[in-house]
């Protein structure tokens, strides 16, 4: 049974669009239901049209760019599949991207059955990404494994009090004891024994380490 996928590419660059347009104007199963300049368009297209299948995203666009219209998209139309095509290849838009929900990651370089192939394979329940794309985004998951790691063992050996977390939080907005004492309505040396029992619990040596650990071990 022969099955039409609809596709939405959006760009900005009509250069960047008529070249995507010629490189899947071969497959007869492809047809170009959107073709898309900003990320806000092809959400309006969305809002009247709920047969799209798949979202060529471009990043960097005016107005909505790609990372915050594929996190709107991923929000309110979890079944459309948004693959992200662009020219970056870097730790910061790879890490966005995959948090805003992107399905596929793979670079405007790629040629025609690349795209094909990415498309169907996405629609599959796959996820596609460029060599390069692949290689960084391992390393960003073994760097985010090992902060988590990390903060998990800081968040299982520290155990504070109620009060302990509301003196913690007012010391990382740098308020002194005394101002403390104030705001929590007790003595500066009550505030003084929390702080040290604070500084045992985390084995911090000042302040400034202090709140670092505290943040580290979503404490604060």
């Amino acid at each position: 049974m022969f099955i039409m996928i609809n596709v939405a590419v959006v760009d900005d660059n009509i250069y960047a669009l008529r070249a995507i347009r010629e490189k899947l104007s071969g497959y007869s199963d492809i047809d170009l239901v959107c073709i898309a300049q900003g990320g806000q368009e092809v959400i309006d297209f969305l809002e009247k049209n709920s047969s799209l299948d798949v979202v060529l995203m471009d990043i960097e666009m005016p107005q909505m760019n790609g990372i915050e219209a594929t996190a709107v998209i991923k929000q309110k139309y979890p079944s459309v599949k948004v693959i992200m095509i662009t020219v970056f290849d870097d730790d910061e838009y790879i890490f966005n991207a995959i948090k805003a929900g992107a399905d596929s990651y793979i670079l405007k370089e790629s040629k025609s059955e690349k795209i094909y192939d990415t498309i169907i394979d996405t629609l599959n329940g796959g996820s596609v990404m460029s060599p390069s794309i692949a290689v960084k985004a391992l390393q960003l998951l073994k760097k985010a494994t090992t902060e988590i790691s990390s903060v998990k063992s800081t968040e299982i050996n520290v155990v504070l009090s109620v009060r302990e977390i509301e003196i913690l939080e007012q010391l990382s907005r740098g308020m002194t004891n005394k101002a403390i004492a104030e705001s929590l309505f007790i003595s500066p040396f009550t505030v003084k024994r929390h702080i040290e029992n604070i500084y045992q619990k985390l084995q911090a040596h000042n302040r400034i380490d202090l709140i670092e650990k505290a943040k580290k071990g979503k404490l604060i």
